[in-house]
């Protein structure tokens, strides 16, 4: 059964296709693995166990018959709270939204259906995905399963946790502001941010509506190999991946950053990749145009409305909220309906909303940073680390990035430049520290270079670490 728990959704849907796994068993497995560790890392908020078990029985009935179709056909997936799911509610950590029950599928989760995927349940998230740390007032946190007292990064968190375990054969998130990559990198799951407007967000909770944010917004796997990446992009993406040479690709990866920390473990990591790709072609060491600025422009675009869009979404109808209110209710007394964490946010994208001065100038500053980049990247990928440490405590990392002080700046401009040019990026675990707690890189490129991503994100998981299963529980496997 451990077998199981390790395979990607690749190698599980051939084995289903053959007869060699039935459905059923592998179904049954990631149940009573996720019943048993669940309770520990606080992942999957909401499941549809019974539900999942009976289209298992239906799809090797299916098989039996020489029916069952699709690239998924069988296959036990987990998926993001944020993804509208048939029968299930999308809280999104909001008290009003609790008992919410949706009556539609949204595009992402009805395009993995009609591929033959069985929804296990659904993953933590922060309040409306609005931070890095999967904590809100309806499921409380997610923790890391590498280390428990430490975050599994957010917002897509609980699939990066419940991945790690191996608590299905592959998840779904999306990213607004690394919110693939931080649960990528904390839990060494590889991850995939798609570019652009390359995957509806239909039945996505909340809905981007600000052309520029919805620019920065990303969907894909949270998954154990490049190849699920590669597969489940295939699925949801709205066109086909273009056919290109990688081959003739260049390979950037800059040197550490003297203005942005990398810790020990993540340095030594960037001189080994540096040095195993050129063995491979040569590398380009600079930085992309404008990398500096593109951080601050993350900035200005996620406070483009004041939070506006944020806060009517958090908001029950006929009622009202005040972040400043809720804060101060929140850390005085614990009985506000909102977390801290968004509460703060969204002072703070009140305080830095840009004047109309400052977006002016934004508009013409990120113009010209989409077409520089746009030629810098053309027939190139760029290697970058996510953040300058493994996890951290929680709540230390949301401290770095929500910090009045703008500590952002200097934390975030490695996850800001693939959002604010709406670039796809793919993040692959490439090694450990000291306490055996993940690291991952980003490979990056324009949209239409996907292939290439994928290519040389295969070189970076099979020369290092790759996706291992934190199999620390499996003392607790009830077979």
């Amino acid at each position: 059964m451990k077998e199981i728990l390790d395979m990607d959704s690749t190698r599980l849907a051939a084995k289903i296709k053959k007869g060699e796994i039935s459905s059923v068993q592998a179904t049954q497995t990631y149940i009573n693995h996720i019943k048993q560790v669940n309770p520990y890392i606080n992942a999957m908020v909401e499941d549809r166990f019974e539900e999942a078990i009976e289209e298992a029985k239906a799809c090797d009935e299916q098989l039996q018959q020489g029916l069952g179709k699709g690239k998924l056909y069988g296959v036990p997936i987990s998926i993001k709270e944020a993804y509208h799911v048939k029968g299930l509610k999308t809280t999104s950590g909001l008290q009003h939204r609790k008992e919410l029950i949706e009556t539609e599928d949204s595009d992402v989760t009805q395009r993995l259906k009609n591929e033959g995927a069985i929804i296990l349940g659904k993953t933590n998230t922060p309040t409306l995905c609005f931070c890095q740390e999967s904590d809100n007032k309806i499921y409380g946190k997610t923790n890391n399963p590498w280390k428990l007292t430490h975050t599994a990064g957010g917002s897509s968190g609980g699939e990066g946790a419940i991945i790690a375990v191996g608590g299905a054969a592959v998840g779904i998130g999306s990213d607004i502001g690394g919110s693939l990559r931080f649960p990528g990198h904390f839990n060494g799951v590889i991850t995939f941010k798609s570019g652009h407007d390359q995957v509806s967000q239909n039945g996505h909770y909340h809905y981007v509506d600000d052309p520029y944010q919805y620019t920065m917004l990303g969907m894909g796997a949270v998954a154990k190999s490049v190849d699920d990446t590669e597969l489940i992009n295939s699925i949801i993406a709205k066109n086909e991946v273009e056919d290109i040479d990688v081959d003739s690709f260049q390979v950037t990866i800059p040197d550490k950053h003297p203005d942005y920390p990398l810790n020990e473990d993540t340095y030594r990591l960037l001189e080994d990749i540096k040095k195993h790709f050129s063995g491979i072609k040569e590398v380009n060491e600079e930085y992309p145009p404008m990398f500096d600025e593109l951080t601050t422009m993350w900035q200005l675009i996620m406070s483009i409305d004041g939070g506006n869009g944020i806060r009517e979404a958090a908001t029950p109808p006929g009622k009202g909220y005040n972040p400043f209110t809720a804060y101060l209710k929140e850390k005085i007394a614990g009985n506000s309906d909102y977390h801290f964490y968004l509460s703060w946010a969204l002072i703070g994208t009140t305080l830095f909303k840009p004047t109309k001065k400052q977006k002016k100038e934004l508009v013409h500053h990120l113009e010209k940073a989409v077409q520089e980049n746009k030629r810098f990247l053309d027939n190139n990928v760029l290697i970058l680390p996510v953040y300058h440490s493994p996890a951290q405590e929680h709540g230390k990392v949301y401290k770095e990035l929500f910090a009045i002080t703008k500590s952002y700046r200097k934390y975030l401009p490695y996850v800001a430049y693939a959002n604010t040019l709406g670039l796809p990026s793919l993040t692959v675990p490439v090694g450990e520290d000291a306490e055996g707690l993940p690291i991952a890189f980003q490979v990056i490129s324009n949209v239409g270079n996907e292939k290439a991503i994928f290519h040389f994100g295969r070189i970076l998981e099979q020369a290092f670490r790759g996706y291992k299963r934190n199999n620390s529980y499996d003392e607790l496997l009830a077979f």
